[in-house]
Protein backbone atom coordinates (compact mmCIF):
# COMPACT_ATOMS: atom_id res chain seq x y z
CA UNK A 1 0.00 0.00 0.00
CA UNK A 2 1.23 3.46 -0.92
CA UNK A 3 0.85 6.45 1.36
CA UNK A 4 0.15 9.58 -0.66
CA UNK A 5 0.42 13.19 0.47
CA UNK A 6 -0.94 16.00 -1.71
CA UNK A 7 0.71 19.28 -0.76
CA UNK A 8 -1.10 22.29 -2.21
CA UNK A 9 -1.06 26.01 -1.56
CA UNK A 10 -4.81 26.69 -1.66
CA UNK A 11 -8.13 24.85 -1.29
CA UNK A 12 -9.20 23.39 -4.69
CA UNK A 13 -5.62 23.10 -6.02
CA UNK A 14 -5.68 19.46 -4.95
CA UNK A 15 -8.78 18.73 -7.01
CA UNK A 16 -7.56 20.61 -10.06
CA UNK A 17 -4.14 19.02 -10.00
CA UNK A 18 -4.45 15.34 -9.16
CA UNK A 19 -7.81 14.17 -7.84
CA UNK A 20 -8.51 11.87 -10.79
CA UNK A 21 -5.23 10.07 -10.19
CA UNK A 22 -5.45 9.99 -6.41
CA UNK A 23 -9.04 8.75 -6.56
CA UNK A 24 -7.86 5.88 -8.77
CA UNK A 25 -5.05 5.08 -6.34
CA UNK A 26 -7.42 5.07 -3.36
CA UNK A 27 -9.75 2.68 -5.21
CA UNK A 28 -6.72 0.44 -5.72
CA UNK A 29 -6.08 0.30 -1.97
CA UNK A 30 -3.71 3.20 -1.35
CA UNK A 31 -4.08 5.73 1.49
CA UNK A 32 -4.10 9.47 0.80
CA UNK A 33 -3.86 12.71 2.76
CA UNK A 34 -4.07 16.37 1.77
CA UNK A 35 -2.07 19.27 3.17
CA UNK A 36 -3.33 22.76 2.28
CA UNK A 37 -0.89 25.48 3.30
CA UNK A 38 -3.26 28.48 3.32
CA UNK A 39 -6.89 29.26 4.04
CA UNK A 40 -7.22 30.49 0.48
CA UNK A 41 -9.39 33.61 0.65
CA UNK A 42 -7.54 36.16 2.75
CA UNK A 43 -6.12 37.98 -0.28
CA UNK A 44 -9.68 38.72 -1.40
CA UNK A 45 -10.71 40.47 1.82
CA UNK A 46 -13.50 38.00 2.45
CA UNK A 47 -14.95 37.44 5.91
CA UNK A 48 -15.19 34.61 8.40
CA UNK A 49 -18.40 33.26 6.87
CA UNK A 50 -16.74 32.88 3.46
CA UNK A 51 -13.69 31.26 5.07
CA UNK A 52 -15.90 28.77 6.88
CA UNK A 53 -17.76 27.97 3.65
CA UNK A 54 -14.51 27.29 1.82
CA UNK A 55 -13.29 25.12 4.70
CA UNK A 56 -16.44 23.01 4.53
CA UNK A 57 -16.19 22.75 0.74
CA UNK A 58 -12.61 21.55 1.13
CA UNK A 59 -13.60 18.89 3.66
CA UNK A 60 -16.50 17.67 1.52
CA UNK A 61 -14.48 17.53 -1.70
CA UNK A 62 -11.70 15.53 -0.07
CA UNK A 63 -14.12 13.18 1.65
CA UNK A 64 -15.78 12.47 -1.69
CA UNK A 65 -12.80 10.51 -3.01
CA UNK A 66 -11.80 9.02 0.33
CA UNK A 67 -8.96 11.25 1.49
CA UNK A 68 -8.14 10.00 5.00
CA UNK A 69 -7.41 13.41 6.54
CA UNK A 70 -7.03 17.04 5.44
CA UNK A 71 -4.50 19.26 7.17
CA UNK A 72 -4.91 23.02 6.72
CA UNK A 73 -2.39 25.64 7.78
CA UNK A 74 -2.72 29.43 7.78
CA UNK A 75 0.11 30.85 5.70
CA UNK A 76 -1.02 34.12 4.06
CA UNK A 77 -2.87 33.68 0.79
CA UNK A 78 -0.89 34.89 -2.24
CA UNK A 79 1.83 36.14 0.08
CA UNK A 80 3.97 33.11 0.90
CA UNK A 81 6.94 35.30 -0.02
CA UNK A 82 6.18 37.44 3.04
CA UNK A 83 7.12 34.67 5.48
CA UNK A 84 10.46 32.88 5.88
CA UNK A 85 10.78 29.90 3.55
CA UNK A 86 12.11 27.90 6.49
CA UNK A 87 8.78 28.29 8.29
CA UNK A 88 6.95 26.68 5.38
CA UNK A 89 9.55 23.92 5.08
CA UNK A 90 9.32 23.11 8.79
CA UNK A 91 5.50 23.03 8.67
CA UNK A 92 5.62 20.57 5.79
CA UNK A 93 8.24 18.46 7.55
CA UNK A 94 6.05 18.19 10.65
CA UNK A 95 3.07 16.83 8.71
CA UNK A 96 5.31 14.62 6.58
CA UNK A 97 6.92 13.08 9.64
CA UNK A 98 3.47 12.32 11.05
CA UNK A 99 2.18 10.63 7.88
CA UNK A 100 5.41 9.21 6.46
CA UNK A 101 4.22 9.23 2.83
CA UNK A 102 6.15 7.55 0.05
CA UNK A 103 4.47 9.57 -2.74
CA UNK A 104 3.97 13.34 -2.91
CA UNK A 105 1.99 15.39 -5.44
CA UNK A 106 2.68 19.12 -5.39
CA UNK A 107 2.94 22.27 -7.49
CA UNK A 108 5.10 22.95 -10.52
CA UNK A 109 7.92 25.33 -9.63
CA UNK A 110 7.16 27.66 -12.56
CA UNK A 111 3.43 28.28 -12.03
CA UNK A 112 2.49 31.94 -12.27
CA UNK A 113 1.21 31.93 -8.68
CA UNK A 114 3.90 32.85 -6.16
CA UNK A 115 2.42 30.55 -3.50
CA UNK A 116 2.68 27.61 -5.90
CA UNK A 117 6.31 28.42 -6.66
CA UNK A 118 7.25 28.59 -3.00
CA UNK A 119 5.27 25.46 -2.13
CA UNK A 120 7.20 23.55 -4.77
CA UNK A 121 10.54 24.76 -3.45
CA UNK A 122 9.57 24.02 0.15
CA UNK A 123 8.41 20.49 -0.67
CA UNK A 124 11.63 19.62 -2.48
CA UNK A 125 13.61 20.85 0.51
CA UNK A 126 11.42 19.11 3.10
CA UNK A 127 11.61 15.81 1.20
CA UNK A 128 15.25 15.98 0.16
CA UNK A 129 16.70 12.51 -0.46
CA UNK A 130 18.66 11.87 2.71
CA UNK A 131 19.01 8.63 4.65
CA UNK A 132 15.74 7.65 6.29
CA UNK A 133 13.52 9.77 4.03
CA UNK A 134 10.24 7.97 3.38
CA UNK A 135 9.31 9.90 0.23
CA UNK A 136 10.36 7.89 -2.81
CA UNK A 137 8.33 9.62 -5.53
CA UNK A 138 7.56 13.31 -6.14
CA UNK A 139 5.31 14.60 -8.92
CA UNK A 140 4.62 18.15 -10.07
CA UNK A 141 0.98 18.67 -11.04
CA UNK A 142 -0.49 21.30 -13.34
CA UNK A 143 -3.17 23.71 -12.12
CA UNK A 144 -5.51 25.26 -14.72
CA UNK A 145 -5.42 29.08 -14.42
CA UNK A 146 -1.91 28.99 -12.99
CA UNK A 147 0.44 26.61 -14.78
CA UNK A 148 -0.52 27.66 -18.31
CA UNK A 149 -0.61 31.39 -17.53
CA UNK A 150 3.10 31.83 -16.95
CA UNK A 151 5.29 33.02 -19.83
CA UNK A 152 6.59 30.00 -21.72
CA UNK A 153 10.30 29.44 -22.15
CA UNK A 154 12.25 26.22 -22.44
CA UNK A 155 12.94 26.49 -18.72
CA UNK A 156 9.43 27.38 -17.52
CA UNK A 157 7.14 25.29 -19.75
CA UNK A 158 5.27 22.41 -18.11
CA UNK A 159 6.51 19.38 -20.07
CA UNK A 160 4.90 16.25 -18.59
CA UNK A 161 6.55 12.85 -18.60
CA UNK A 162 3.88 10.91 -16.70
CA UNK A 163 0.37 10.43 -18.09
CA UNK A 164 -2.26 9.07 -15.72
CA UNK A 165 -5.37 7.46 -17.21
CA UNK A 166 -8.31 8.92 -15.28
CA UNK A 167 -11.05 7.72 -17.63
CA UNK A 168 -12.68 5.75 -14.81
CA UNK A 169 -12.34 8.57 -12.26
CA UNK A 170 -12.92 11.76 -14.28
CA UNK A 171 -16.39 12.01 -12.73
CA UNK A 172 -14.85 11.83 -9.24
CA UNK A 173 -12.64 14.81 -10.14
CA UNK A 174 -15.57 16.79 -11.59
CA UNK A 175 -17.92 15.94 -8.73
CA UNK A 176 -15.29 16.98 -6.17
CA UNK A 177 -14.82 20.29 -7.96
CA UNK A 178 -18.60 20.82 -7.95
CA UNK A 179 -18.37 20.92 -4.17
CA UNK A 180 -16.06 23.95 -4.41
CA UNK A 181 -18.93 26.20 -5.46
CA UNK A 182 -17.25 29.33 -4.12
CA UNK A 183 -14.21 28.68 -6.35
CA UNK A 184 -15.98 27.77 -9.60
CA UNK A 185 -16.02 30.19 -12.55
CA UNK A 186 -17.90 30.58 -15.84
CA UNK A 187 -17.28 28.15 -18.71
CA UNK A 188 -14.78 30.44 -20.45
CA UNK A 189 -12.51 30.41 -17.36
CA UNK A 190 -9.97 27.60 -16.81
CA UNK A 191 -11.39 26.86 -13.35
CA UNK A 192 -14.81 25.82 -14.60
CA UNK A 193 -16.35 22.37 -14.74
CA UNK A 194 -16.58 22.50 -18.54
CA UNK A 195 -12.97 23.51 -18.98
CA UNK A 196 -11.69 21.05 -16.38
CA UNK A 197 -13.27 18.11 -18.20
CA UNK A 198 -12.14 19.41 -21.59
CA UNK A 199 -8.61 19.94 -20.24
CA UNK A 200 -8.49 16.33 -19.05
CA UNK A 201 -9.87 15.19 -22.40
CA UNK A 202 -7.25 17.16 -24.33
CA UNK A 203 -4.50 15.76 -22.13
CA UNK A 204 -5.77 12.26 -22.81
CA UNK A 205 -5.95 12.71 -26.56
CA UNK A 206 -2.24 13.50 -26.62
CA UNK A 207 -1.42 9.99 -25.37
CA UNK A 208 -4.30 7.89 -26.67
CA UNK A 209 -6.48 8.06 -23.57
CA UNK A 210 -10.02 9.30 -23.05
CA UNK A 211 -9.04 11.42 -20.04
CA UNK A 212 -5.65 12.07 -18.46
CA UNK A 213 -3.92 14.02 -15.73
CA UNK A 214 -0.35 14.84 -16.68
CA UNK A 215 2.60 15.21 -14.31
CA UNK A 216 6.30 15.85 -14.20
CA UNK A 217 8.14 13.11 -12.35
CA UNK A 218 10.70 14.91 -10.20
CA UNK A 219 12.20 11.92 -8.43
CA UNK A 220 11.58 8.20 -8.17
CA UNK A 221 13.63 5.76 -6.14
CA UNK A 222 13.50 2.18 -7.38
Amino acid sequence: MNKILIIAAHPDDEVLGCFGTVSKMIKNGDEAYTLILSKGKTSRNEGDKEQELLYQEMQNANALIGIKKVFQLDFPDNAFDSVPLLSIIQAIEEIKEDIKPNIIFTHFRHDINIDHQITSQAVLTAARPIKGETVKEIYFMEIPSSTEWNSFTQQTAFIPNVFSDITDTINDKINAMKLYQSELRESTYPRSLEHLKLYSKTNGIKVGLDYSENFILVRKEI
